[in-house]
């Protein structure tokens, strides 16, 4: 039994996760699954389990942040899970990105604390590559509106310095902005496990933090399509990548 995410090899033998940061979010994903089951919370880990297509997942929140993002990869390397992917939010950070889109990263900015403890700051935070080319494809044919490129994971929403730290990574491509894809990729690749991060856009470039965080939880019509993509194109994924005879 993991101390934290509070699993076992008992309880599943998933090789596949998803990963939301809200406990919350679990529930609506494992409306998604065949035969869900929930297995239970412990602080910030919410945790269930099912299958698409046939195919045992496992979804597990991590919470807010880098520290207990790699908590939890690490306890789920442990049950043998070896494939992950980040059902996330994020912040834009280029004006021609809407509210509901998804961003497939390929990398990250690895601006958070988690990652460079485990690793130099020139360590790089890749995501897998053909899981990624993966859901680019699936995102092109299932016509879901989607961008791949970078993004910056930080720590912390409310530095006196955010408005002047977004503008500077605007200008460099970013994408968006989020707190765990970096160590998410970072921890991965160290572990020798497949990552890939799918976020959605609930904050516009120059958007206002709070309006639009408030409609997000209020299941503003963009932002609750917006997941609804990244959670259909994530299962798809998964069962192509299985049939691929990849694990």
């Amino acid at each position: 039994m993991q101390p934290h995410i509070r699993l076992s090899k008992n309880m599943t033998s998933a090789r596949y996760a998803l990963l939301p940061g809200d406990p919350e979010r679990v529930d609506r994903i494992a409306r998604f699954l065949d035969k869900p089951e929930m297995l239970g919370q412990n602080r910030e880990f919410r945790a269930a389990r099912g299958e698409y297509k046939g195919v045992e997942i496992l979804v597990l929140s991590t919470g807010i942040g880098g520290p207990s993002t790699a908590i939890a990869i690490e306890e789920l390397r442990q049950i043998g899970v070896n494939t992950l992917i980040r059902i996330g939010s994020c912040g834009a950070l280029q004006d021609t990105l809407a509210l509901g889109e998804v961003i497939i990263a390929h990398g990250a900015v690895a601006d958070d604390g988690t990652s460079k403890t485990y690793a130099p700051v020139s360590y790089p935070a890749c995501a897998d590559p053909q899981l990624t080319a993966t859901l680019m494809q699936l995102a092109l044919q299932m016509n879901i509106p989607a961008r791949c490129g970078l993004v910056r994971s930080h720590d912390s929403f409310y530095t006196d310095r955010e408005a002047e730290l977004d503008a500077e990574w605007s200008a460099r491509g970013i994408l968006g902005a989020d707190m765990e894809t970096a160590a998410l990729m970072v921890v991965g690749a160290l572990r020798g496990l497949r990552t890939a991060s799918l976020l959605n856009v609930v904050v516009t470039h120059n958007g206002c933090l709070d309006s639009s965080i408030n409609n997000y939880v209020q299941q503003e019509m963009r932002c609750q399509q917006g997941e609804i993509h990244q959670v259909s194109l994530a299962l798809q994924a998964i069962y192509f990548d299985s049939q691929q005879g990849e694990q």
